[in-house]
């Protein structure tokens, strides 16, 4: 079977585990859909091209990086945070401008100028000049607004009553049917203008500030890494990974830069008597819980134990589906020290290295 072998180096990359939050933690070995993902952009397919991965390597330590991380709130607070007024809210731009800091954990105003500390007095000033108006448009639906559109509706109701003593045909009756219908047009009227004057001038330019928070948080980083990744496609494929292969840049992270050390073309065979492995890898849970023993992965000691490790359900391709991803997810075990031979099933060797690689792709 041929296949694709890369040799790469990182000083230090985060394969980001998705379900983590405050402490990003890692996979010990990137997933397949990261680096699925890498090599289509390295070669700038805009299709999935079909490939199957084998991943294993290792790493020389497990540190923690702490960082700030930046969070805007979905709702503008007056008593924490830092207030800020977004240069475009409705693009993806993440640019502010700082109009104050809420100074301690509670008991802060923005709009009273409690415990505050001010950075922009004129954007401080907008912020509350709405959040007057806000109380004005409020104060004016509860009182004059409301009590215009109950007499609307008063009047529609007696319309309606009214209606009932004529003859559908008769004038009187299409003469105070289209008094109803233009009751309710001016209703409906009154009602559009408050909207869009609430709109226009308080929704919009309230939007524009925002509550930004701090918080300190975690990475998990491994550092000195090896991978050696086989990838098995079409030749056609496979060629284009290889000719663009300097061009993968990072892994992981943006920062989590990579070094290529090799990128060859290799045979694959299936085992012809017993291997050890060289790295830590992602061994296919299917094939790892086996029942048959003749067919597995195996530990040392063999038909006493199976393999043994930590187990992950991996992200691999994805799907489209009403613009959102759904990925295939693969169920494998993070393991070292196993052996197959040459009843083992679902395994190859890359015996052009010095030490035969043991070959699992999923």
């Amino acid at each position: 079977m041929e296949a694709l072998r890369i040799h790469l180096t990182q000083t230090s990359a985060n394969y980001r585990r998705e379900e983590t939050i405050n402490n990003k933690m890692t996979y010990p070995l990137p997933p397949f859909s990261t680096v699925i993902g890498a090599l289509h952009n390295i070669c700038n397919f805009k299709e999935y091209h079909p490939m199957d991965i084998s991943i294993q390597g290792d790493y020389k330590s497990l540190n923690k990086e702490a960082y700030t991380d930046y969070c805007f709130l979905n709702t503008t607070q007056d008593d924490r945070g830092i207030l800020v007024k977004m240069a475009n809210p409705s693009m993806l731009s993440t640019g502010y401008s700082v109009v104050a800091h809420a100074i301690k954990s509670q008991g802060n105003s923005f709009r009273n100028g409690i415990t505050i500390s001010v950075e922009d007095k004129e954007l401080l000033q907008e912020f509350r000049d709405l959040k007057d108006l806000n109380d004005k448009i409020a104060e004016l639906k509860k009182g004059r607004f409301t009590k215009c559109m109950n007499l609307l509706k008063k009047r529609k109701k007696s319309l309606a009553n009214k209606k009932k003593s004529f003859d559908k045909k008769s004038d009187m009756y299409l003469t105070v049917e289209a008094r109803e219908k233009e009751l309710k047009q001016i209703e409906k009227d009154l009602e559009q203008r408050f909207r869009d004057y609430e709109e226009e001038h308080y929704s919009k330019p309230i939007s524009k500030f925002r509550t930004l928070t701090k918080s300190l948080k975690c990475y998990e980083v491994l550092t000195d890494i090896e991978l050696i990744i086989h990838v098995k496609s079409n030749h056609e494929t496979l060629q284009k990974i290889k000719e663009n292969i300097y061009e993968w840049k990072s892994l992981g992270r943006s920062e989590d830069f990579v070094e290529i050390k090799e990128a060859e073309f290799v045979n694959l065979e299936v085992p012809d008597k017993l291997y050890e492995s060289t790295y830590h890898a992602y061994i296919d849970a299917e094939i790892a819980d086996e029942t048959d023993d003749s067919n597995v992965v195996f530990a040392k000691n063999k038909g006493v134990t199976k393999i043994h490790g930590v187990k992950y359900y991996i992200n691999k391709v994805y799907r489209l589906e009403e613009g959102k991803r759904f990925f295939e997810k693969k169920k494998v075990y993070y393991t070292s020290k196993y052996m197959v031979d040459e009843e083992s099933l679902g395994v190859y060797i890359d015996k052009s290295k010095e030490n035969p690689l043991i070959v699992n792709f999923v």
